[in-house]
């Protein structure tokens, strides 16, 4: 029974970051009250503007518009992160971030509330988002030591699952019991967690030594850099794979109706399938974070949801496919850990924010692309076809990027040296 208590606990999530590093622990308390705020707003969002509009047009529009927002403030936020102290760009940012929140709130107890405002408030609340993200993400290796980034990831990504399920699901209770100001309300509240925690934070400046002669602080840096760092490059375009070839979101509603016969039941089954996954493999990647071969398992891990995005398609039984969906979600997550770990420790401090942002522009971009062209596919080759080839194009081109980048292959977690050279 020891024994086998012993490796349990092994499988499970690794807290290190959390037990030696106070300002990280803090900073984790902070951003998980701002993501579930973040989620109660963006749920009661949606069901407020389909609630005035009355038209499911205007919601795609609110979620182009925040699409733009937060790609906008990324590559601004990223180029702020490797400027000033990481902590005053966060505690910046959020000041305007609760005026919003308290806006919505307002707006939300009005007999008529405004539909242009709603609209508003979604790019506002992407755009300020977007900022705060780059500085969030390139203090964590300072914080808590190049070993610990993919626990600290891991650990990241299982607060971002849990709020994600439990987010929209907490939002439609308080919806139903006291309407949508409520959901803005405690939105407030997570901003009010978030400074509380904050004020435990020591300063997070970035560290501009070693710079590149003709560096220029830009975002021309950046690209300089991922077309330099094999290891890096292979971090965004092992990314893009899943996300443009299959993710086809976009049929799910189509799926569940004439493949399953399921109707509505069966998407929300179908939306929340790779969330569950995705959660269990962030509880239980206590051994992914220490594997000694990252790049090798990224490949596995991208490649291994474009085959259950194949299996998805040829699934006869609605809990066929969940099973193939929880498998990509997680997947996805294991993918996501240690890309996260490979990116921030093979990029030195002082371009940390851009890269980073230069990463999550794309991974903002390229599902909603990839959507797209599963819906064009879709119509000559049909649903179980377009997510098919989807998914055989994804494992396709994730063997295509493992071949050609050895040294993403052979990447270590933790650079052993100057990163420029570690990556060719």
């Amino acid at each position: 029974m020891y024994h086998h208590c012993m490796s349990l606990r092994h499988h499970l999530v690794d807290t290190t970051p959390l037990r030696i590093s106070r300002d990280f622990r803090w900073l984790y308390i902070g951003r998980t009250g701002l993501l579930l705020g973040a989620m109660l707003t963006e749920t009661a969002l949606i069901w407020q503007i389909y609630r005035i509009s009355g038209s499911y047009l205007a919601v795609g529009a609110a979620a182009a518009a925040g699409g733009i927002g937060i790609v906008v403030g990324l590559l601004v936020g990223g180029v702020l992160a490797d400027r000033f102290d990481r902590r005053r760009i966060l505690l910046a940012v959020r000041v305007p971030g609760l005026l919003v929140a308290l806006a919505l709130l307002m707006n939300a107890l009005q007999d008529e509330p405004l539909l242009w405002f709603l609209f508003v408030a979604v790019v506002l609340d992407t755009f300020l988002a977007g900022l705060s993200i780059p500085a969030s993400f390139a203090a964590v290796p300072s914080l808590v030591g190049q070993e610990n980034v993919a626990a600290a990831s891991a650990l990241n990504g299982l607060a971002g699952q849990l709020t994600s399920v439990a987010g929209p699901a907490l939002a439609g209770l308080v919806i139903a019991a006291g309407g949508t100001a409520w959901c803005y309300g405690l939105n407030v509240l997570g901003f009010a967690v978030f400074a509380v925690a904050m004020l435990f934070v020591g300063p997070m400046p970035p560290d501009q030594g070693d710079a590149e002669p003709g560096e220029t602080h830009s975002l021309k840096d950046a690209f300089a850099f991922v077309r330099r760092n094999k290891v890096v490059a292979g971090v965004l375009l092992i990314d893009i794979m899943p996300m443009l070839f299959a993710m086809p979101k976009g049929l799910f509603p189509a799926l569940a109706t004439e493949q399953f016969h399921g109707g509505s039941v069966a998407f929300g089954l179908l939306s929340s399938a790779a969330g569950v996954g995705a959660f269990l493999a962030a509880a239980l990647s206590g051994r992914v974070t220490k594997t000694a071969r990252p790049g090798v398992v990224v490949i596995v891990a991208a490649g291994t949801w474009g085959a259950a995005m194949a299996g998805l398609a040829l699934s006869p039984w609605l809990w066929l496919g969940l099973a193939f969906l929880a498998l990509s979600g997680a997947s996805d997550l294991v993918s996501e850990v240690l890309r996260t770990g490979l990116l921030q420790n093979h990029t030195p401090d002082r371009l940390r924010g851009r890269v980073t942002s230069l990463w999550l522009a794309q991974a903002t971009v390229s599902p909603a692309l990839g959507n797209l062209q599963a819906g064009a596919l879709a119509g000559p080759l049909g649903l179980a076809g377009a997510i098919l080839a989807g998914g055989i194009a994804c494992v396709a081109g994730v063997a295509v990027v493992g071949w050609r980048l050895p040294a993403f292959r052979r990447a270590k977690m933790e650079a052993q040296r100057a990163p420029e050279a570690a990556a060719v």
